[in-house]
């Protein structure tokens, strides 16, 4: 909150912008912008390692706090959604998926505190997008380099360029999906409480002193769309975007393919 108040200019009217740079570290190759999305991302990330380290503290076999409790419910919740969404190949991705919630989610939230969201940047989010991307790949190539290369002619060969349109699409999509429905909400935001607080100094300017300066039309309806942005379009794109990396990650490993050649490799070594 220092930061932003340190760095950020004086303006007047409707301002909508980017993350503010707070300086540069020159580099090699192109220099590094250390922004406002960078920072709050690290606050976000201390954030969640401290109230791991909250709920995981003194936990006994038995649930008797009530962190604990909490802990566990979302424990179980997790791998319930990823047993269901995935095979049980995918069992250990619970942590990933809970991970994926939580960062998405808390870097959301963090407007509800007068703070830049990272989930506003197209940058940071790009940024998820090509690290579940590889995550993808890496699963579709489990049955080597060359079947991954066959699949772009599923079902026929004709097809195989709007599938590769439709693989490098993919980050793409899930990146702009998120960061636009995030800014979209910031600007509607501030476009309504921009008009309301117009349309009150137009219809109430007549009340005699300060009264005419304070902006009664901007209080509730701005606080209700900030409930509904901030809160629940935040945490919803975060649940979409875990849903996303799951569904993409799941139906791109060849399950099948990959065990009966793993019983093959098996198979030879026992002979």
């Amino acid at each position: 909150m220092t930061l932003k108040v340190l760095f950020t200019p004086e303006k007047s009217g409707i301002s909508i912008s980017g993350a503010l740079i707070y300086f540069t570290i020159p580099m090699p190759l192109q220099n590094l912008p250390i922004t406002e999305s960078q920072v709050n991302s690290v606050l976000v990330l201390i954030t969640i390692f401290c109230l791991c380290l909250y709920f995981t503290h003194g936990i006994t076999v038995k649930a008797e706090l009530k962190r604990q409790q909490i802990a566990e419910w979302i424990v179980k919740q997790t791998q319930s959604l990823v047993k269901t969404n995935m095979s049980d190949y995918f069992s250990g991705f619970a942590p990933f998926v809970a991970a994926i919630m939580g960062l998405s989610a808390f870097s959301s939230l963090l407007s509800l505190i007068g703070l830049y969201p990272p989930t506003s940047d197209i940058n940071i989010v790009g940024g998820w997008a090509i690290l579940v991307f590889i995550l993808i790949t890496y699963y579709k190539m489990k049955c080597g380099p060359i079947h991954y290369v066959k699949s772009f002619g599923d079902p026929v060969p004709l097809l195989s360029p709007l599938n590769i349109i439709s693989e490098v699409a993919t980050p793409i999509s899930m990146a702009f999906r998120h960061y636009g429905n995030v800014l979209s909400g910031a600007v509607i935001s501030v476009l309504v409480a921009t008009g309301l607080q117009g349309l009150s100094k137009l219809l109430l300017g007549w009340l005699p002193g300060f009264l005419g300066e304070i902006p009664f039309l901007q209080v509730g309806l701005p606080a209700i769309l900030s409930v509904y942005f901030d809160l629940f379009s935040g945490c919803l794109q975060a649940f979409i975007f875990a849903m996303l990396t799951m569904l993409y990650v799941a139906s791109g490993f060849p399950e099948e393919d990959y065990f009966a050649r793993r019983a093959k490799k098996l198979a030879k070594l026992k002979k």
